[in-house]
């Protein structure tokens, strides 16, 4: 596929500025491969070199920066509150036909509207309606100036930001006849891979699910941080057009208008399809009823639009829908069976989740007998009871879930099912946290579900870097019953592993040395490594200088910890928690009894660059990242990550990026690498 000429010709023949271009194009129409046209011509990881390579050039050249680089899709920063958009046009919503007779009505409303013979066909146009959010983009001379959401039709808010960062919305118009202005209006939507593991992620986390994708992607874009919707894989449809002007409007059909913002790099649905007559939109409603459960977005109906942009004009629009197009709703998705028990189900980070065991129900051509029931607050605002009879629907096409419980069909047998005191997996008691709505089980590392995730961290590299213990091996001793908790891992003998499918001498040898040396980290990392909720690398660096040896830091109190730079009140209350669990004790008597020692490099206290804070931009010449950060942390300086008032000295080295700015803004002093490295030479600063 040839590359469009996504971005205007370089007026210079500056090499960077041609690179710039290139790398522009390149990644736009990679972008497109693998977003809209689901064809990616490159691995990512070349895909990435890409990107880094235009970051740093417009880092070096931010005179070049402009705002339809593929680098400003990522996020920017929060916004206090939603500005008000009024619309040039209103965004009308459509008339629903809540069954398949309503379409044929339509049919007739519309032939009495225009008084056309029976004998005239019409043709329409048929695409489906996303369950997602409205929204509104706006182009000025090809390049996206604003978005904003529907809101009550006639005001919306402005979500620039957030759907800059929508993979598939160009951020300048392609091809040829691109207007002055264009006000694209379309649906942003969460595809359904997406949005169940988003669902599992909030859930580990402790966070309430979202009922369905709409919930989800409306969430994701009315977010006052956009880094939000930077993170979640959002995508847009585009279905109409408000104002054009500034071009000639050479579409005289909806279905020549949806090809035109197309071919302007705009993308349209897939599956829309233009038919003559209002039999074979009837058939296409139920073809796309039929397709609905292999799609992998939600939709919930068909839209039907009178194809001629003339007698859409002539129809015109009542007060608040359109007469030239109507909405044909699928029937919902539910079904009605018997909730038998209430499961228990413990995930990697000790999240306990009720599950509801139900009668065996078909339902969207799925045997149906589990269903999730989110959280205890759920069950109690549903007054939800082991015998009720209850509404099960797909929640987003996919994942099942209790929707309504029918309590006038109870008998007087049912129970309540209240959140158990003590966990299923291993006996320890749960507890909900503070801020949270889900339940959690205590029982910290000895607890079998969240076994493999703290092992699998335990070893990895940034811990306590036990080379080649990977996921697959941690697996394997799990299920052999080798390992019960962290401290099993350094009582393995070559015999054990010979238990292991394909595990050679060699290779169990190799194993056996790299736990061993592990017992030697320092301790920074042996924090670390423990999996304290809050607690990485930086902090548990912190910890390890401040305290001095794990059973100092075992009894340090909530106020020590708050006392400690860097280290809030989350995290003191996660760190002391931690401790004052008996199981997570054991464990790590068990550890240090093993023979782990982890080694301290105590701080340098009262050295030349005491109490000051460093932070270091952009790339450094003579000296990699980590040992600069030893030189300053050597002579009992610190070292942060971001620009504040607090910050003493900013390092900055080539292609220094927004901290080298932010540091000018608020006066920090600013060193180059030859000035940072005069500091150690000459005993000083």
């Amino acid at each position: 596929m040839e590359q469009p000429p996504l971005f205007p010709a370089s007026p210079t023949d500056d090499p960077v500025s041609r690179r710039l271009l290139q790398l522009r194009r390149q990644l736009a129409y990679h972008n497109r491969c693998y977003y809209e046209l689901d064809r990616p011509e490159i691995s990512d990881a070349e895909y990435d070199a890409l990107f880094r390579e235009l970051q740093a050039l417009e880092r070096q050249r931010p005179d070049l920066l402009t705002p339809d680089s593929p680098t400003q899709r990522v996020g920017g920063q929060p916004l206090e509150r939603f500005l008000q958009v009024r619309h040039s046009l209103p965004m009308l919503s459509l008339e629903n036909a809540l069954e398949e007779g309503a379409i044929l009505e339509f049919e007739q409303r519309t032939r009495t509207f225009l008084a056309l013979p029976e004998r005239h066909v019409i043709t329409y146009q048929c695409e489906p309606k996303m369950d997602g959010l409205a929204v509104e983009l706006i182009y000025r001379d090809g390049l996206l100036v604003q978005a904003a959401t529907r809101g009550d039709g006639e005001v919306g808010e402005e979500v620039t930001a957030n759907l800059r960062t929508v993979r598939n919305v160009p951020l300048r118009l392609q091809g040829d006849g691109v207007p002055a202005l264009l006000e694209v209006r379309g649906e942003v939507y969460l595809p359904l891979a997406a949005f169940q593991r988003l669902n599992a992620q909030r859930e580990e986390e402790g966070e309430p699910a979202f009922a369905n994708p709409r919930n989800a992607a409306a969430g994701s874009i009315r977010q006052l941080d956009p880094r939000v919707a930077a993170r979640r894989p959002l995508a847009m449809v585009c279905y109409g057009v408000g104002l054009l002007e500034g071009a000639p409007m050479q579409a005289t059909s909806q279905s020549e208008l949806m090809a035109q913002l197309a071919a302007w790099g705009l993308p349209v649905s897939d599956r829309q399809r233009r038919v003559a007559g209002i039999e074979q939109a009837r058939q296409y409603y139920r073809d796309l009823l039929a397709e609905r459960d292999g799609l992998p977005y939600e939709i919930d109906g068909a839209v039907l639009k009178v194809d001629d942009l003339r007698l859409q004009r002539e129809l015109g629009e009542k007060s608040r829908s359109p007469r030239w197009a109507v909405a044909c709703k699928f029937p919902p998705r539910q079904t009605e069976t018997v909730l038998e028990d209430i499961l228990l189900s413990v995930g990697r980070t000790g999240v306990i989740t009720p599950v509801a065991v139900l009668a065996p129900v078909e339902l969207a051509g799925v045997t149906v007998s589990r269903a999730t029931l989110h959280n205890w607050d759920e069950i109690d605002r549903k007054d939800v009871r082991i015998g009720d009879r209850v509404l099960v629907e797909r929640a987003g096409d996919v994942i099942p879930a209790v929707v309504k419980v029918l309590t006038e069909r109870r008998s007087g047998g049912e129970r309540p099912a209240p959140p158990p005191s003590y966990c299923p997996a291993c006996g320890a008691p749960t507890a909900r946290l503070a801020g949270e709505v889900a339940l959690r089980c205590l029982g910290g590392l000895a607890c079998p579900p969240q076994l493999t995730r703290a092992i699998i961290h335990f070893a990895s590299r940034d811990a306590m870097d036990i080379e080649g213990l990977g996921s697959k091996y941690i697996e394997q001793l799990l299920s052999l019953g080798l390992v019960k908790d962290l401290a099993d891992l350094y009582r393995l003998t070559g015999d054990d592993f010979g238990q292991f499918e394909r595990m050679g001498e060699k290779l169990a040898a190799n194993l056996l040395n790299a736990i061993s040396a592990s017992k030697e980290r320092d301790l920074g990392r042996f924090i670390f490594a423990l999996g304290i909720r809050h607690v990485g690398g930086r902090t548990a660096r912190i910890l390890a200088e401040r305290f001095g040896s794990i059973d100092q830091l075992q009894q340090a109190t909530v106020e020590a910890l708050t006392s400690i730079r860097d280290v809030g009140p989350t995290v003191a209350a996660s760190i002391v928690a931690f401790f004052a669990n008996p199981v997570n004790q054991a464990v790590v008597r068990r550890l240090l009894e093993a023979g782990v020692a982890p080694a301290v490099e105590a701080k340098k206290i009262g050295g030349r660059l005491s109490g000051k804070t460093f932070v270091f931009t952009g790339t450094l010449q003579h000296v990699t990242r980590d040992a600069a950060k030893a030189l300053v942390e050597g002579e009992g300086g610190n070292v942060t990550g971001s620009v504040s008032k607090k910050t003493d000295y900013l390092v900055a080295g080539s292609e220094a990026g927004s901290k080298l700015d932010k540091g000018r803004t608020l006066g920090v002093t600013i060193l180059s690498e030859d000035a940072f490295s005069r500091l150690f030479d000459r005993g000083g600063v």
